[in-house]
């Protein structure tokens, strides 16, 4: 097995956990966050950053940014996210007028099963095979969803002419941009696992080396399909020639062929929903409702730290990493037990973020020993479940970026193509995802079904969090997400914890060491010490491992200096990401 399946198989088999530390417990980042006063873009890499902020004072607002920083973003990161992947967006509406209530809506553009799909879509010779056999080609290329999302929020919400939020990823995928040295690596890492023409094409020489570091590369077929997308909207992705060579692609491939149509293309819809909120000491959280499970399960997480009072533990820095990682043990077990589609699986959200469950969730962490199996809990109406759990993993090739417009609106989304460039089948100068391998490849376990099971027309179970926190007085006060698999549930909780509960600054929050539980080993990010508590830990049963996360927490904390703001943008030192704003 190699040492890149490896990797895969320890993340599929880890439960997640987080711990927090005092400033002084590790090396945090003290290069501070960045500061503006009028609007902010935060995202995974410096062109998708300068585009939003381009559309921003050209005086379009949050979503319109959100929108240029996608279509830049899926042609310098294209092993995250693009125009052939997912997302979900929370979307923050600022009140135009004192005394009213800000309006918060979670979009939805998370991708679909093809009808055809059914539980043994991953099968490989009688049994479920491993995800170098089906997930790279077309078996597991589901519709994409981020640009039908994107539309349905620029429609409610956007400024500008929505051709014109094109513009910057146009210029540059025909003038070229310059190949960073992250992209450059993840190609390196990846040389092995090349399969599809188009894509070795693209990213690599004649001689399978890929594009250097400085390599200026052009993509004009990109250009195009923006240009058809600027002119035409989302309809051409979905119905009209883009369409139609999706699906061609998934099934003209020597690769696995996928089942899905152009009529699966056709019937896709994104969503808009309100948004799962929870009270967090004096803040209130909110984050996307299901199929992704980031939302709830951030939130359960931060339900049962409530209970818990981590400021007595202020001098004690191992417990609290004890305390937060046993809360993560916790939900993570109601997540990969209770959530999945919420048109196949009726789901107990509600029940999960109930205050007396919160509480009893709380109840079965002691201070002084670990949990070394955690199980799901039964909430309130709950009767007769009879799935299993979850036992899926998700790749962290996801992207992040957090905005702020001069009027006070906000956008956090996360967005994904899954694995490390999707599919490796590419159309118009794109990735297309390889979604559908965030479901369960096995469908049942010990004779029960498996929630997030494959289905035809089902959507596949996320982690992905896009979050909002506002503060008393309904203000915003925090933006953030990240990349990461199942493990951006514990980066998100970590920067929302260490802001709010520590008092650090955006900056130290989003660079704060991360940590994942297994049973009663704590894996801890390489380099932390946090090592230099072993023996606290050791006599609470916890032993420690050590390992290399790879997190893109892009946030923006905001303050009010009397009728104004202070933003301050805090950069995930694991990625290349960059904060821009402007003052007033």
């Amino acid at each position: 097995m190699t040492s890149f399946i490896r990797r895969f198989a320890v993340v599929s088999a880890l439960f997640v956990a987080l711990a927090i530390l005092p400033q002084h417990a590790f090396a945090a980042d003290q290069s501070g966050p960045v500061r503006a006063t009028k609007d902010m873009a935060v995202t995974a890499n410096h062109y998708a950053t300068e585009a939003a902020m381009e559309i921003l004072r050209k005086g379009g607002n949050a979503v319109d940014a959100a929108v240029a920083a996608q279509m830049v973003l899926g042609l310098v990161e294209p092993q995250s996210s693009g125009v052939g992947g997912g997302a979900f967006m929370m979307y923050y509406d600022a009140p135009d007028a004192p005394n009213v209530a800000p309006e918060i809506t979670s979009y939805e553009g998370r991708e679909v099963a093809p009808k055809a799909a059914g539980p043994d879509l991953f099968f490989v010779d009688g049994k479920p095979g491993s995800f170098f056999q089906v997930g790279i080609g077309g078996r597991a290329v589901g519709v994409p969803g981020a640009m039908k999302m994107l539309a349905m929020a620029h429609k409610d919400h956007g400024l500008l002419d929505w051709g014109d939020l094109f513009q910057p990823a146009i210029k540059l995928a025909e003038d070229g941009f310059v190949v960073s040295e992250r992209l450059h690596n993840e190609l390196q890492r990846f040389r092995n696992f090349a399969r599809g023409e188009k894509f070795k094409a693209y990213f690599y020489d004649a001689d399978g080396r890929p594009r250097p570091t400085g390599y200026v590369l052009k993509n004009p077929a990109y250009a195009e399909t923006l240009k058809l997308l600027a002119a035409k909207g989302v309809e051409p992705l979905y119905s009209g020639k883009l369409a139609q060579e999706i699906v061609d692609a998934v099934h003209d491939t020597p690769l696995p062929k996928g089942l899905l149509t152009l009529d699966d293309m056709k019937n896709y819809h994104a969503h808009k929903t309100a948004p799962l909120c929870l009270p967090y000491h004096k803040w209130k959280v909110c984050g996307p409702q299901l199929p992704t499970s980031g939302g709830v399960t951030v939130l359960e997480t931060l339900g049962i730290l409530r209970n818990l009072n981590l400021d007595a533990e202020k001098d004690n820095p191992a417990k609290r990493v004890h305390l937060v990682s046993e809360a993560l043990k916790l939900a993570y077990a109601d997540r990969n037990y209770y959530l999945g589609d919420p048109n196949f699986v009726k789901a107990p959200v509600q029940g999960l973020l109930n205050p007396t469950y919160l509480r009893d969730r709380a109840k079965l962490i002691d201070p002084n020993t670990t949990i070394a199996k955690a199980e799901p809990g039964t909430p309130p109406e709950i009767h007769g479940w009879n799935f299993a759990p979850d036992q899926a993993d998700e790749g962290p090739s996801t992207s992040h970026f957090s905005i702020t417009d001069q009027w006070g609106n906000a956008v956090s989304m996360t967005t994904t193509v899954q694995g490390p460039f999707g599919s490796q089948l590419m159309v118009g100068g794109f990735i297309l995802n390889n979604q559908l391998t965030d479901f369960s490849f096995n469908p049942e376990k010990d004779g029960k079904p498996v929630a997030n099971r494959v289905e035809g027309g089902k959507h596949p179970l996320s982690s992905m969090a896009p979050m909002l926190v506002m503060d008393g007085k309904n203000q915003l006060h925090l933006i953030v997400g990240s990349p990461g698999g199942r493990t951006i549930i514990a980066y998100v909780a970590e920067a929302i914890v260490g802001s709010l509960d520590y008092g650090w600054n955006i900056q130290q929050a989003v660079s704060a060491p991360h940590y994942m539980a297994r049973g009663k080993t704590l894996v801890v990010e390489q380099g932390s010490a946090i090592a230099h508590y072993v023996d606290q830990f050791q006599a609470m049963g916890t032993e420690l491992d050590e390992r290399s996360y790879d997190s893109g927490l892009h946030a923006i904390e905001i303050d009010y200096d009397g009728p104004g703001r202070v933003l301050w943008g805090g950069v995930d030192p694991r990625r290349e990401g960059t904060a821009m704003g402007d003052n007033e």
